[in-house]
């Protein structure tokens, strides 16, 4: 089993950070994150303002920008996302906030959930 690409919380990258496993985001990143077939992870307490690709996305951070994902997203209650979100699954826990444009796209149904 691969370990995660970590992110430490007093780590900041500044540019495109492009990797093919998951990734998991504890300190601040400015820019794009990439890594398709995978999963990004945004810890709480993370501050993201980039636009994110990856198989799924799971925030509990900050994070401005787009995010698209080619099976879900998930939003905890902890979480702070202005932006876009695309995916076929989207699921945002009672308590997160948003602010921005959502779509659901993809093969699978389209789905939106709102947690509780």
């Amino acid at each position: 089993m691969e370990r995660p690409t970590e992110i430490g919380a007093s780590t900041v990258i500044r540019g495109e950070l492009t990797a093919r496993e998951d990734i998991v985001v504890s300190g601040r990143v400015e820019g794009s994150i990439q890594s398709e077939g995978h999963r990004v992870t945004v810890n709480d307490g993370a501050n993201v303002t980039a636009d994110i690709i990856a198989r799924e996305i799971v925030v509990s951070g900050h994070v401005e920008g787009a995010l698209s994902a080619k099976d879900r997203i998930a939003l905890s209650a902890t979480a702070d996302v202005q932006g876009e979100l695309s995916a076929p699954a989207i699921t945002i826990a009672d308590g997160a906030g948003f602010r921005g444009k959502v779509e659901t796209t993809g093969e699978r149904k389209a789905k939106l959930q709102l947690a509780s």
